[in-house]
């Protein structure tokens, strides 16, 4: 009876892990494709704000002057939404966003001023009532996360591009020290545009996890 019930089940989660490779990340992709094309394009359209809240990017973008970084955001977020669509250098394009989204973030959804945790938490909706509004950026990472972390997924440009070169387009996962410096230093970069402190630590743990690596395979 157990024997069976084990079977039913490595069977179920088999077959629902086959599919996982195929229908989410194609989901995935098209919606975060859609929303960030529908942003790029009100950006296409649309007049230049980035004016008005120029003293508020992060480092180095406060630099750039608001035109060039208003045409920066919007051919990242149209690119970047062409090739997540069709899967193309789709975790480079995913981490473009990921970046941006931390920018915009910052700059606009993030509360200027953080008294206690409480007020942090009154940050997460959709609406500013005072304590910023950082609930839909903070989804749209959730989202860009598995693509960049899991890829396109089977039903993708990169893979059919990786088929035809002779690679393995899914080759078996790792979970080293390596993985996991790589892993830290791709949120430590976009956390310098938020939270710079923290950034630094995660950037910092991928350095001695980096070192660790090499220190253990020598």
């Amino acid at each position: 009876m157990l024997a069976n019930a084990i079977s039913l089940w490595e069977s179920l989660t088999s077959r629902l892990r086959g599919i996982g490779q195929l229908l989410p990340p194609v989901v995935l992709r098209l919606i975060m494709g859609w929303e960030f094309w529908e942003s790029g394009r009100e950006k296409y359209f649309g007049d230049n704000w980035f004016t008005d809240i120029q003293g508020k990017f992060p480092f180095p973008f406060s630099k750039i002057p608001a035109d060039l970084s208003w045409t920066m955001a919007t051919y990242t977020e149209l690119a970047g939404a062409v090739l997540l669509v069709i899967g193309l250098g789709t975790r480079l394009a995913a981490f473009s966003l990921l970046v941006l989204t931390f920018v915009a973030t910052a700059a606009v959804h993030w509360p200027d001023m953080i008294a206690m945790w409480s007020d942090l938490a009154k940050g997460y909706a959709i609406t500013d009532m005072g304590y910023g509004n950082f609930k839909l950026p903070l989804l749209f990472v959730v989202m860009l996360l598995p693509i960049i972390f899991q890829g396109p997924g089977k039903i993708s440009l990169d893979y059919l591009l990786a088929r035809a070169l002779k690679a393995d387009p899914m080759p078996e996962p790792l979970a080293d020290a390596y993985a996991w410096a790589i892993a830290l230093a791709a949120l430590g970069l976009p956390f310098l545009m938020l939270l710079p402190a923290f950034g630094i630590a995660l950037l910092l743990a991928a350095l001695a996890l980096f070192l660790f690596g090499r220190y253990a395979r020598a």
